[in-house]
């Protein structure tokens, strides 16, 4: 794994959602994204998720990785077979953070969460960092049938970007818009 590589896709998101933040309206920001049901700023929160989750998704590879593989797949089977309500908690946890949340405080969380990754990936052994497990693949097109942690830190970046070409903020009405979502 390239820690460095990483590291750099983490700050290239960082600065891209900042920019994205700074520059739209909130008029924007309401807008419906292309291909999903959120607005652009829960859409914005849906992104940050994707960092927020892989402290949790690192604990599972620690712990899975322990286990015998078949407790490993039938975990993942299992998270596989609640797909459904995965989706409507994930939904709903976005919309309503994309909502309530101002634009300030998704800027600052995205900022804490970018510079814990950094630490914790830098404290990661090459061992550790090898570690593995089976994942529900239903629940998001990034994950793989059996993912290494390496390729859990590297799985949100992925999610953003992918995301990121749903956006459908403006040119028009950028840079000092009303910033009070």
């Amino acid at each position: 794994m390239d820690r460095q590589a990483v590291h750099q896709e983490m700050e290239r998101a960082r600065a891209t959602f900042h920019e994205l933040l700074d520059s739209a309206s909130a008029r924007d920001l309401r807008r419906r994204s292309a291909g999903t049901l959120w607005s652009n700023k829960q859409l914005l929160f849906h992104m940050l998720l994707g960092y927020l989750i892989v402290r949790a998704l690192r604990n599972l590879v620690v712990l899975f990785s322990r286990l015998p593989e078949p407790v490993g797949r039938s975990f993942a089977r299992l998270l596989n077979a609640v797909t459904v309500p995965f989706d409507v908690v994930n939904f709903a946890g976005a919309w309503l953070a994309g909502t309530i949340l101002p634009r300030r405080l998704l800027a600052g969380l995205f900022d804490r969460v970018i510079a814990a990754l950094h630490r914790r990936l830098d404290h990661e052994s090459d061992a550790t960092l090898a570690r593995r497990m089976a994942y529900p693949t239903r629940w998001d097109p990034f994950f793989r049938e059996v993912m290494t942690l390496a390729q859990v830190y590297h799985f949100p970046t992925q999610h953003f970007d992918f995301h990121r070409a749903q956006l459908t903020l403006s040119r028009q009405g950028r840079g000092g818009g009303e910033q009070g979502l």
